[in-house]
């Protein structure tokens, strides 16, 4: 089962750019996307409710044409929520996530902390209440599958230029550290689980200064499961030859059924 994630900044502008064609070559099972920046009824024809696919977006309601996620899945969840239930951070059109009998997935376009103390603290508590979210449904026996943009690269290996960037946001301190609060409880970074020694493969790059063509890039769109999930996860790739957005594809690769996960 392919799950794919792409935060597309501007689904419109990407769908310019051969998006209905990788879309339909590529048929995953499941696609999580980011920053769509469309209202519902804004959206391209063939991606609104497209063949085969159970379609859910969510917009932002606080200013069009920013943020916005969504979720395709050709299998329909028990339940859907369009965010945490907290109004500050669902406002923003952050999150959608699929309930399905022993899973949840989610697709997440974390906050970017970069305009100020007030964003940085935001963007932080938004983490905060996510994992929280997260190990609710693990307490309640569902494994937890959640990709999209985190908006944080976690290791030196994962940014093409760590020294540089070491007091930006994205590459903060206080914002790896929440990265490694995320795995101590419990998460696994699938990627670099299965490629731990993997270099100079990024999922953004600046549209300033030729930087894709240098890869001078980051890594901050991310499938995190957790560690019990791991057993099922056979694959999980970046998608760099996949152009249209300042951010490439990611996938992974997950073999069902999935194993219990115990409740505790």
């Amino acid at each position: 089962m392919q799950v794919y994630s792409w935060n597309v900044n501007g689904i419109r502008s990407v769908a310019k750019k051969g998006l209905e064609e990788w879309f339909k070559t590529t048929a995953p099972e499941f696609l999580c996307l980011q920053e769509v920046r469309a209202e519902s009824d804004q959206l391209p024809d063939f991606i609104r409710e497209p063949e085969d696919y159970y379609a859910y977006w969510n917009p932002c309601k606080k200013k069009k044409g920013y943020s916005g996620v969504g979720i395709l899945s050709m299998i329909k969840p028990d339940t859907v929520n369009y965010g945490m239930g907290i109004d500050e951070f669902d406002d923003e059109g952050r999150m959608v996530q699929l309930v399905f009998p022993d899973w949840v997935l989610n697709s997440v376009y974390f906050p970017n902390g970069g305009n100020g103390d007030d964003r940085l603290d935001y963007k932080l508590r938004f983490y905060d209440a996510f994992l929280e979210n997260s190990l609710m449904w693990i307490s309640q026996g569902k494994h937890v599958v959640t990709l999209g943009d985190y908006n944080t690269c976690h290791k030196e290996i994962d940014i093409a230029r760590p020294k540089a960037n070491e007091g930006i946001s994205g590459f903060l301190p206080i914002e790896r550290a929440w990265m490694d609060k995320y795995v101590e409880a419990g998460f696994v970074d699938t990627f670099r689980k299965l490629h731990p020694d993997t270099k100079d493969v990024y999922s953004w790059w600046s549209n300033r200064f030729g930087a894709r063509a240098r890869n001078v890039g980051w890594r901050i769109d991310y499938c995190f499961v957790d560690k019990e999930m791991m057993c099922s996860v056979v694959g999980a790739n970046i998608h760099t030859e996949v152009k249209g957005s300042d951010h490439c594809p990611i996938s992974v690769e997950l073999e069902m059924p999935f194993p219990p996960l115990e409740i505790k």
